[in-house]
């Protein structure tokens, strides 16, 4: 585990101010979520223009699920320097070689059951066939493809693996220093990302809530 301050990621930014209120507050990325099924969706053209506000070492990220490579790479022209997000069902075989082509880093969604599934699920043997993956995104198995707010069973994942970590599904300011507390020793290092836990409706961050977000990570280390 290296010792760094967990990173924090706010996905689903549809708008101009919810980008610039997330970067002021510290932010290590911002995704933009290219799944057309989304509420939070926003088309590649739309990510380009929210995307070049952010600052140098502020990192897009564009979440797409079982798209296929022309819109990935359509979107990654309109966002240059982007990390590639798979939320859908891709193979480790897809996801290494779309990323190999288009010369990018990209992260695993890991779709973990809410209820009993979680209690089964081997992160150990997921981690080592995306073992190409910059990180490894720890989300809620929900209907639709993640955005649901709802946490999975955090207890029942304690394996260490040998990737890096992000912790999301259904954090808020009022959980997240608890799941930091809990994964921080279990991978090479973690970072949070949220999205639900921060709006005022769909798609709609609220500031407040964004800062409180900020705060609560910071105070967990």
């Amino acid at each position: 585990m290296i010792n760094l301050s967990t990173c924090i990621k706010f996905c689903g930014l549809t708008r101009e101010q919810d980008v610039d209120t997330a970067v002021e507050n510290g932010a290590s990325a911002i995704g933009f979520v290219l799944y057309s099924k989304s509420p939070r969706h926003v088309s590649s053209e739309r990510a380009g223009i929210l995307a070049r506000r952010l600052p140098a070492f502020v990192t897009p990220v564009l979440l797409f699920v079982n798209a296929d490579k022309a819109l990935i790479e359509q979107s990654l022209d309109r966002v240059p320097g982007a990390w590639l997000q798979f939320h859908g069902d891709e193979s480790a075989e897809f996801c290494t070689q779309t990323a190999q082509q288009l010369k990018t880093r990209w992260i695993r969604a890991v779709r973990i059951g809410t209820d009993f599934e979680s209690s089964a699920f081997d992160l150990v043997k997921y981690a080592l066939e995306y073992k190409s993956a910059q990180a490894l995104l720890l989300d809620a198995h929900v209907q639709g493809y993640g955005g649901g707010g709802q946490t999975f069973n955090w207890s029942h994942i304690t394996q260490n693996v040998s990737a890096h970590l992000v912790l999301s599904g259904g954090l808020t300011p009022a959980n997240v220093a608890s799941g930091i507390a809990h994964f921080k020793s279990l991978g090479l290092s973690l970072g949070v990302d949220v999205s639900s836990g921060v709006e005022q409706e769909k798609g709609i961050k609220d500031p407040e809530k964004i800062k409180a977000f900020v705060k609560a990570v910071r105070s967990a280390g």
